[in-house]
């Protein structure tokens, strides 16, 4: 949306304007996450290797298509100028996977994600889809998928340093849960990506943890 001071338009900014989602402290709080629409794209297996770096392009590459529309002189409807949200991915585990007690990372299951202004529909994503064919004949590009995600109650928190590192943070997030009435509805979490990991130091990425809970 536009932000209108003394008449004139500002930029829609996530860091500004959606504090309590991506800028959370780093100790665990409760929120509730409303309806959002993403680019996502699935996948398995170890996110160092180069097939999930191929998928993260695909997904910018798509979420720059959608912000370059006016400059194309092809504005979608309620267009907005707004800054492009961070990468983000919900992990789980195969079910084989589940019982080790050390984490096989070829193991893991994926969808990662780039969010979408709520001017996006299916008609403008299909546009982005095009425009993107245009520039490159990725295959990737024919599994990507546009909707809505609908989280609703979460607990977050802020994680500082290594990803491997994160279990830690979890642990202090499910304690959070029981001292406050709260269960955790499954072992499956988002993560957001505050950080570029190619030039942001291990024990200085800023992740954003996050997962769905019930009350008791």
């Amino acid at each position: 949306m536009d932000i209108q001071i003394g008449g004139a338009v500002m930029k829609y900014e996530w860091k500004k304007q959606d504090k309590g989602l991506y800028l959370p402290k780093n100790q665990p709080e409760i929120v509730m996450v409303p309806p959002m629409r993403f680019f996502m794209l699935d996948g398995r297996g170890n996110p160092n290797n180069e097939d999930f770096a191929d998928a993260i392009g695909v997904l910018y590459s798509l979420a720059y298509a959608v912000k370059m529309m006016p400059k194309k002189g092809a504005a979608p409807e309620g267009y907005y100028e707004y800054s492009v949200f961070p990468l983000e991915g919900v992990w789980d585990l195969a079910p084989e996977a589940r019982e080790q007690e050390v984490l096989d990372k070829d193991s893991l299951i994926y969808t990662i994600m780039i969010r979408q202004p709520d001017f996006v529909t299916e008609e403008v994503a299909k546009r982005a889809l095009e425009a993107a064919a245009k520039k490159t004949k990725h295959p990737l590009l024919s599994k990507v998928r546009f909707g809505c995600i609908d989280e609703g109650l979460c607990v977050q928190m802020l994680h500082i340093g290594p990803y491997d590192s994160e279990p830690a943070s979890f642990a202090v997030m499910e304690e959070f849960c029981r001292a406050n009435n709260l269960n955790r509805i499954s072992n499956i979490h988002r993560e957001i990506y505050l950080s570029d990991a190619r030039k942001t130091p291990t024990e200085k990425l800023q992740t954003v943890l996050r997962f769905k809970v019930e009350k008791i």
